[in-house]
């Protein structure tokens, strides 16, 4: 096989993604330890389970795959793209580049930090697909990814921030606003960082001021696909579609359940958005 695709499980994505006899793929999964429990985030992981444990453990933590887990599957193909949540929240991108140091051809392989997390990885796997199929050389392919990337917008709103502050991806300050029962703070990525860009009044205004920002950051919108992923937030996200849908004129919009380590963190009816 000439390309591989390798993402982590915080894209949401399950192994049979992509079923192409051209492009492999694989989904490298990140471990969620709640008590003395541990949650593997594949293909068949229970989320309700894994957040019913939550509310009962003193103790959580996540961790992300060791080195050998992405080098293991680099054989399968010869040039292997990988993509992985924002270096700034995890230290899977890190793995990945050991990995990728360790490997005897490591010139044929590319690790795309997504500065994001969710739906963006599934877009630059999306595109990454695209350009395949284009009939792409490696290299070319390299840059035009990293360009698509910096093109990327995520926003998200969360109702609970816990396990954000507890385990260091947020300011201790910012989640202090945060978790202030009225205020429902709208937070980007910015350049991989978590960001508290506006602070609203309840939840309906969250989103409303949400789907006005959309407008104001992104000026090609009928040219992209919008992924809204949740935690368990089903009425938030009927919200956010129908605003959006009435504002602008998206290519597609996708809806979909955050997988183990998004749901950790997002818990219980967060919501991001990523276009």
């Amino acid at each position: 096989m000439k390309f591989q695709i390798i993402t982590d499980s915080c894209s949401e994505l399950k192994n049979d993604y992509i079923n192409d006899k051209d492009i492999g793929f694989a989904v490298v999964p990140l471990i969620i330890n709640v008590g003395d429990k541990e949650f593997v985030d594949d293909d068949n992981i229970d989320c309700k389970e894994m957040l019913e444990e939550m509310k009962k453990a003193k103790k959580s933590s996540s961790a992300c795959p060791a080195p050998q887990s992405f080098l293991d599957l680099f054989d399968k193909a010869e040039y292997n793209f990988v993509v992985t949540i924002t270096s700034k929240l995890s230290g899977c991108y890190n793995s990945a580049v050991v990995a990728k140091n360790s490997y005897e051809k490591s010139n044929n392989v590319f690790i795309i930090d997504s500065k994001a997390v969710s739906g963006t990885e599934i877009l630059l796997v999306d595109k990454l697909v695209k350009l395949i199929k284009e009939g792409k050389d490696f290299q070319t392919i390299c840059k035009e990814i990293e360009a698509f990337r910096d093109e990327k917008e995520l926003f998200f709103i969360l109702q609970k921030f816990d396990n954000l502050v507890n385990n260091g991806r947020m300011s201790k300050i910012a989640g202090l606003i945060a978790s202030t029962l009225v205020i429902r703070p709208i937070c980007v990525a910015e350049n991989g960082e978590i960001k508290i860009a506006k602070k609203t009044m309840g939840i309906k205004n969250a989103i409303m001021k949400m789907v006005q920002m959309i407008g104001e950051k992104i000026k090609d919108i009928k040219d992209r696909c919008l992924i809204i992923s949740h935690c368990y937030a089903e009425e938030e996200v009927a919200m956010i579609k129908s605003e959006v849908e009435k504002k602008y004129n998206f290519k597609e919009i996708r809806i979909l359940a955050t997988k183990g380590l998004c749901s950790y963190y997002a818990l219980e009816r967060g919501v991001i958005v990523c276009m």
